[in-house]
């Protein structure tokens, strides 16, 4: 038994001087005493080195935990492992959570109740492990700091945006910032100054300084609530957003609700990731007596982030002084001198952040008792990812353009949009207005730091002034705010299906975001229909009709298109199209607001609604009566198709042509690929901006790249009388954004197309005379030029060469009465490669302005900074960001500015003027390329490092002066001569120069041009430098993975750098293609229209293509079958006749009538003349036997008179009476001496008729007796 017992005791021994080691093993050591006295020994003595006795600490406060006491419940340390106690608290404990935690536990539940309590400490959770004994639990103190060591590095292993960059790590300062890049090394006077003036000479350090000053740490007084020891602590949570145990939870939560009610903007950031710096009881540096170090400061900074949106939150417990004694601040209490800094800087010679009125001035005391975020005073927070945003007011302003925080920065056209914003402090039941450009609406105060207001209804789009005046009172506190089309603007409501958009729908089902409106669900809403119309030149935006009134918001509804068949608003049914909107039915008792917020749906056409009245209007056929009726408005108005641009052919060409055309965001190959009115489309365009007459132009192109035509398909792209961003004055009929698109180009094809059918009167009008496609020939692609790599220059007229100049150029200007452009590009140092400084440059920037429009800079960002840009737009030195689909496309003053929509960090930079200039910036990696687009109207314009465009190489290397003749013949290999003689003439300066302008760059913080131009560097000026042989490709090798291309092998021998030399032949590449299949020019026949009722074997209108001609079943081809696209652009001639389908019964009734025709027109002649012939012969047959007859009569009778006796002359018919019948009497005298035998004629008898009807040659012209046998008169006579 006693053996037994000896055994338990030696191993109880043995595992307690186990545990011990560990102890001391894993615990970091205290502080010496030189530094300060150890916390557990104030806490016992109560006293400082030099004071007198202080009163004994009060308790702890209800929501600190009291330090644990030595007791079986108390947590005891074997190893590593701790026992808690059962009612451990980890949001109010000394002592830290554990560090391990079950990821498949039972996940923590937090109540409403339990979140209020947490979230009432002004300071978040640091835990020094309770100090009891020698045994420390837990904790986040950071015992490293001493007189020699005042940073620490820390691993975040997280993405943390801060300021424009991202880190993954921090160090933490003991002077009273954390830090992410390197630390400022040398104060040089104060007041401090960010970004450091004589960077990159000096450091200019990226940091948070909730209270930047030269701190040490300081002594406990004694009297404190909190006592805990004083110095730095320091705790990282990461996948919050993942955690299940209890302080994971209520740490998210916690931090989740703090940000959302503290922070404007901030409504859907949920914590992924967070940290907590405190600096307890810290001093300030220089007190030379001891009781300096009970002069003290404690204050927090917490930084949270879901790796896209980042805030920080400053806690100011306690300031006991203000400024070091470097700084002039005295030595017994630390007043007086330059005070702290408190701000942020992003570091690298960028940006910063003072936060006034507090930094570095006498008021900094204030920060205890200001901030009021969540209502606790102390507290200041801020937004701090890309820019810095304060999310508390500003109680001392000091100007009249002052920056007005606002969120969110941008709403519909429609209006009902609600605003938050913060600037100014407010009172409770103080007048606040709020003014959108010329709409002045009235807000409510929320409380010290939050105004809200609802936008109102205008017609206007893109950035407008926003201000806010309290009590009738200037408005100094400004900003701008970015008002969205109907069209582009997200949708507050939206349909499940296309049915509304049919002619007869069943139902119309309806959504909305229903938490846009309130979180409370039950809360009752209204349903209305508003409608559209420009009868006059005011436009009019009309209520129709309540759909539902009372309804709860469930987010759900069906409207029923039966239900209102029995409306009767005939002085409404003007109105083809319109919206749906969703509103609270009692704002002022939901959120206690004036105004209720308002949910649009996009423009809907309204037949759905109509249908019924316009059947009682019109009759079945009321679609085509619309379609009249808008045929003959629309025909009564101006053209406007002859000065919008022309289309181009391919889609290689709408593609290139960055000039005049931007993407269609509703018919988008890179976005939406919908196309909803341009089935078959893979790809529109647009034009980038209104002309005079506010249209606009559309192109859209097949799947086989070709431009789509309404002579082909009702799909085709249209010219549009309104362009749908609209034109100054927005309020005029025709130019308010979108809703006069949608009422001139968009609702007729409703009613003459969409409603009817392709083949109808009303959509044949629509599509080869009202809204007809342009067809693309005369369509000249523009010129281009670009720059890219070390940098190598193309200039329009294809000359290649290199020249590496450091600092701002020129690259095209023209400057002409006409004509006035001005591009401008920024080329800095190379880093250095592995073996030695780089002899190379780049270009970073490009900044241009056209005539009088705004000046754009596209910037590349430092590479810390691309995490979520890659490039940087600046607009009239503000900056612009184009990474949510409603503002891919941005207008300012003369410019349009887009970013493709499948571009996600802004590395695609378009900008286009209104002359058709048009400049493409694109990055990758961090290497950059530039191309300049031109319309033909430049030719013989331009100056600069691009060149005079004029289609000759020889003179492109024009010099800054007024002699266009005074250019230089250069050796593209010689990189001196064309360095120095040509290039660095091309210099700018901030100084305006009559040929060459001023320097349009955005310069910051005192910088100037010279800042970026170094007199002193020399370039590589061997056209093909000798690689050295100890990098990692050989010659050889960069030969072959450069091919032909130079200016790649001149890259990578400069820089040593293959992803350098990578995307340079990647951009040469890219330009060569661009120019070769983008920008070549191509014949067009032009349209050649579809049969109607027939189809084309393609709507290809290129050179060769030929043409093969069907019809629908039921009809029938007549005319030609094919046609051929000639290389004169013309379609061959038609000589069978224009093609034409004709219905089949009309086409055999046709075909049995020309039959009978031709039967007719061959028959009857033949039946005619066989008619003419038989009588002809039965005339001759009746003639001969009358002929033989007379014969044989005038054989019987005597001779007649003689041919003299003018009695002779007269015929039977012209004579009464009738011939003598005597013989003797029969022959009459001639003459007195008729004796004469001589002078006697002889009768001749001939016979009754003549066969040809003509006289016989050389015969007598006598007329010859009828005689008919059975004549009495003659037998009578003859008698």
């Amino acid at each position: 038994m006693n053996g037994l017992v000896l055994v338990i005791l030696l191993i109880g021994l043995a595992s307690g001087q186990e545990g011990t080691q560990e102890l001391k093993k894993e615990d970091s050591p205290l502080p010496s005493v030189e530094e300060f006295p150890k916390a557990d020994a104030l806490l016992a003595r109560g006293s400082g080195p030099s004071n007198p006795q202080p009163p004994p600490p009060p308790p702890p406060p209800p929501n600190e935990s009291p330090p644990p006491k030595s007791s079986a419940s108390s947590p005891s340390k074997s190893g590593t492992d701790f026992r808690y106690p059962r009612d451990y608290d980890p949001m109010f404990s000394r002592i830290g959570p554990p560090s391990n935690f079950n990821p498949d536990g039972d996940s923590y539940v937090i109540t409403q109740e339990r979140l209020s309590q947490i979230r009432e400490p002004l300071m978040y959770p640091y835990y020094d492990g309770g100090v009891q004994d020698e045994f420390w639990g837990e904790n986040d103190y950071q015992d490293n700091f001493n007189s020699g060591t005042s940073l620490l590095d820390k691993k975040l292993n997280f993405l943390l945006p801060f300021f424009g960059f991202a880190f993954n790590y921090t160090w933490i300062s003991l002077n009273g910032y954390v830090g992410f890049s390197d630390n400022l090394r040398v104060i040089r006077s104060y007041p401090l100054h960010f970004p450091t003036e004589t960077w990159p000479h000096d450091n200019d350090p990226s940091f948070m300084g909730p209270f930047f000053s030269e701190c040490r740490i300081g002594l406990l007084r004694g009297d404190e609530a909190n006592l805990k020891k004083p110095g730095v602590y320091f705790r990282v949570e990461r996948d919050l957003q993942a955690r299940k145990d209890q302080f994971g939870v209520e740490l998210r939560e916690r931090l989740r609700w703090d940000i959302r009610e503290g922070m404007i903007g901030s409504e859907i950031f949920t914590p992924k990731h967070a940290f907590i710096v405190t600096w307890k009881n810290v001093t300030f540096n220089g007190g030379q007596k001891p009781n300096a170090l009970y002069v003290t400061n404690t204050f927090q900074l917490v930084v949270t982030t879901d790796e896209v949106m980042t805030y920080a939150m400053f806690n100011y417990e306690w300031l006991g002084w203000t400024t070091h004694t470097g700084a002039g601040g005295s030595s017994d209490d630390g007043q007086g001198g330059t005070p702290a800094y408190v701000g942020f800087n992003a570091g690298n010679g960028s940006r910063a952040f003072e936060y006034k009125p507090f930094s570095q001035l006498t008021t900094i005391r204030d920060l205890t008792s200001t901030g009021n975020a969540n209502g606790k005073p102390g507290r200041h927070m801020f937004r701090v990812d890309e820019k810095i945003y304060p999310g508390s007011c500003n109680p001392d302003p000091q100007g009249t353009n002052l920056p007005l925080v606002f969120a969110p920065e941008n709403g519909n056209m429609l209006g009902g949009t609600v605003v938050n914003v913060t600037g100014p402090c407010f009172t409770p039941g103080q007048r606040v207005t709020c003014r959108f450009e010329d709409w002045d609406v009235e807000g409510i105060v929320v409380d010290s730091n939050r105004a809200s207001c609802v936008m109102p209804r205008m017609s206007i789009s893109g950035y407008i002034d926003f201000a806010v005046s309290q009590d009738g009172g200037p408005y100094y506190w400004k900003g701008k705010f970015f008002v969205e089309t109907p069209m582009l603007a997200p949708e507050g409501i939206w349909f499940t299906n296309l049915e509304y958009q049919s002619k007869n729908p069943g139902l119309v089902h309806i959504q909305w975001a229903k938490f846009n409106l309130t979180k409370d669900e039950s809360a009752k809403v209204q349903i209305s229909i508003w409608g559209y119309k420009e009868d006059t030149i005011d436009p009019k935006l009309y209520w129709i009709d309540m759909i539902e009134e009372g309804t709860s918001n469930t987010g759900d509804y069906k409207i029923i298109p039966q239900d209102f068949v029995g409306r009767n608003n005939r002085e409404l049914s003007d109105f083809t199209f319109g919206m749906i909107q969703v509103n609270l039915t009692d704002p002022l008792s939901v959120l206690k607001l004036k105004n209720t917020p308002v949910l649009w749906s996009k423009p809907i056409p309204l037949g759905w609604y109509f249908a019924p009245q316009w059947r009682r209007r019109y009759g079945d056929n009321w679609a085509n009566a619309l379609c009249n009726n808008w045929i003959s408005v629309d025909r009564a108005m101006k053209l406007f198709t002859y000065e919008i641009p022309k289309c181009p052919c391919l889609i290689e060409q709408a593609v290139a042509a960055k000039g005049y055309f931007a993407p269609d965001l509703e018919c988008d190959k890179d976005g939406n690929t919908e196309c909803l009115w341009h089935q078959g489309a893979q790809h529109c365009i647009r034009s980038g901006m209104a002309n005079k007459d506010a249209a606009g132009q559309q192109c859209c192109y097949d799947r086989e790249g070709y431009l789509m035509m309404t002579t082909d398909t009702q799909w085709g792209g249209n010219p549009h009388r309104a362009h749908d961003f609209g034109m100054i004055p927005y309020y005029e009929a025709n130019k308010v954004p979108t809703l006069s698109h949608y009422y001139h180009d968009i609702i007729p094809f409703y009613f003459c197309c969409m409603w009817q059918h392709e083949q109808s009167e009303g959509c044949t009008s629509f599509r080869f005379e009202r809204r007809i496609s342009q067809d693309c020939v005369g369509y000249q692609p523009p010129g281009t030029a670009a720059v890219y790599g070390d940098p190598h220059f193309h200039t329009f007229d294809d000359t290649e060469y290199t020249f590496n100049g450091k600092g701002e150029f020129v690259l095209v200007r023209a400057n002409s009465n006409k004509q006035k452009l001005d591009v401008q590009g920024r080329f800095e140092a190379v880093h250095p490669n592995r073996l030695h400084e780089s002899k190379a440059t780049m270009l970073t920037s490009i900044a241009a302005r056209d005539n009088v429009s705004s000046t754009v800079e596209v910037r590349l960002r430092p590479k810390e900074g691309q995490w979520r840009y890659r490039l940087d737009v600046i607009v009239d030195h503000r900056f612009f960001y184009f990474d949510r689909y409603p503002q891919k496309i941005q207008a300012f003053k003369g410019v349009t500015v887009y970013v493709p929509t499948n571009i996600l960090n802004q590395s695609h930079v378009v900008v286009m003027f209104q002359s058709g200039a048009g400049i493409e910036v694109v990055e990758n990696r961090g290497y950059l390329t530039a191309r300049v687009y031109l319309p033909l109207s430049f030719i013989n314009q331009t100056r600069g490092l691009f060149g005079n465009w004029s289609f000759n190489m020889e003179d492109d290397f024009q010099l800054p002066e007024d002699d266009p003749n005074n250019y230089l013949s250069m050796d593209m290999s010689n990189l001196d001569r064309i360095h120095n003689a040509f290039g660095m003439k091309w210099i700018l300066d901030d100084k305006e120069d009559p040929y060459k302008g001023k320097s349009l760059f955005y310069h910051e913080h005192g910088k100037s041009s010279n800042f970026y131009f170094d007199e002193t560097f020399l370039p590589e000026m061997d056209i093909e430098p000798e690689i050295p042989t100890n990098v990692t490709l050989t010659p050889s090798e960069v030969r072959k993975f450069c091919g032909e291309s130079y200016q790649c092998y001149f890259d990578y021998a400069v820089t040593m750098d293959r992803e350098f030399a990578k995307w340079s032949k990647h951009y040469q590449d890219e330009f060569v293609n661009i120019k070769k299949y983008g920008l070549r020019k191509v014949t067009s026949c032009g349209a050649l229209p579809i049969p109607k009722h027939g189809r084309k074997s393609t709507f290809a209108f290129t050179v060769g293509t030929e043409v093969k001609f069907d019809c629908d079943p039921g009809f029938i081809l007549t005319g030609e079958r094919r046609r051929w696209c000639y290389a004169t652009g013309e379609w061959s001639h038609p000589e069978e006749g224009r093609s034409y389908c004709m219905p089949e019964d009309e086409f055999y009734a046709r075909q049995a009538g020309i039959t009978s025709g031709i039967v007719l027109a061959v028959i009857v002649p033949i039946v005619v003349l066989a008619v003419c012939f038989l009588l002809t012969i039965r005339k001759r047959r009746r003639e001969r036997v009358e002929g033989m007859g007379e014969r044989e009569r005038f054989m019987k009778a005597p001779p007649p008179v003689a041919f003299s006796t003018p009695a002779f002359s007269h015929s039977p018919r012209s004579d009464p009476s009738p011939p003598s019948s005597q013989s003797d009497h029969s022959r009459p005298t001639s003459s007195p001496d008729s004796a004469n035998p001589r002078t006697t004629v002889e009768p001749r008898f001939r016979g009754g008729a003549y066969y040809t009807g003509e006289p016989l040659p050389n015969k007598l012209n006598a007329e010859f007796y009828d005689y008919d046998e059975g004549d009495s008169t003659h037998s009578s006579r003859t008698e």
